[in-house]
């Protein structure tokens, strides 16, 4: 039922969230730790975490991976309002293979990319085989972020993938781990590994954000930074 209400009046949701980015770019204030900004790149992160993005300064050159799915035109449209360009895909074997080329041949063309490695649809935090075919086939290293703030305006959505957002004025840590190089030849064994690599290394970043935060709090990092 919700599904086509939203259908039916799709311009007018589109319109919503372009209107709700646009204002909210202006009170979102995103700290950026270790982030070497490489060129190409695969920004990899939780579903839960995909707006960490507007983080990232150059948007112009970095396109994300968004499903084709109705929510995701709604997404698709108002990312695009901010500067980013989007690379639709789906779920079934023809869309999956149409997106993950196009992503390979940004990436070879010194474009950056940005995918939510559990999503569109989970389970939560489980790292699907995309990200890691994507930096196999395309040379780019995977660049593992997730963002966190103690805010209240910091809100925790009550969906499967648990989607924070900031509304209205909100401080944030955007936090980088170190590149995954993914190696052109990989026996089944071997991609396991490397996906829990992926795994490990987000989990990581989740475990040590929170002192991220107070650090950069403390030394009021969002004063001596700017966008």
């Amino acid at each position: 039922m919700a599904s086509n209400i939203i259908r039916k009046h799709l311009w007018f949701f589109k319109f919503l969230a372009k209107a709700f980015m646009q204002i909210q770019k202006y009170f979102t204030h995103i700290v950026e730790i270790n982030n070497k900004e490489l060129t190409p790149c695969i920004y990899a992160m939780w579903h839960s975490d995909q707006f960490c993005i507007y983080g990232v300064e150059d948007k112009g050159h970095l396109s994300v991976l968004i499903s084709k799915s109705v929510d995701g035109e709604i997404v698709a449209y108002a990312t695009e309002s901010l500067g980013f360009k989007t690379v639709r895909g789906s779920s079934n074997k023809k869309g999956a293979i149409e997106s993950t080329m196009h992503m390979i041949n940004l990436l070879k063309a010194g474009e950056t990319v940005a995918i939510t490695v559990d999503g569109p649809s989970g389970p939560l935090h489980k790292v699907k085989n995309g990200v890691i075919k994507i930096a196999q086939m395309s040379g780019a290293p995977i660049v593992p972020v997730c963002w966190y703030s103690e805010d209240f305006t910091f809100v925790k959505f009550p969906s499967w993938d648990k989607m924070t957002s900031p509304i209205l004025d909100c401080k944030i840590v955007n936090l980088y781990g170190e590149p995954i190089y993914v190696p052109a030849e990989l026996s089944p064994e071997q991609f396991e590994e490397y996906r829990e690599k992926v795994r490990t290394s987000l989990l990581d970043l989740q475990a040590r954000i929170p002192e991220e935060y107070r650090r950069a709090k403390k030394e009021k990092l969002w004063r001596k930074y700017k966008k």
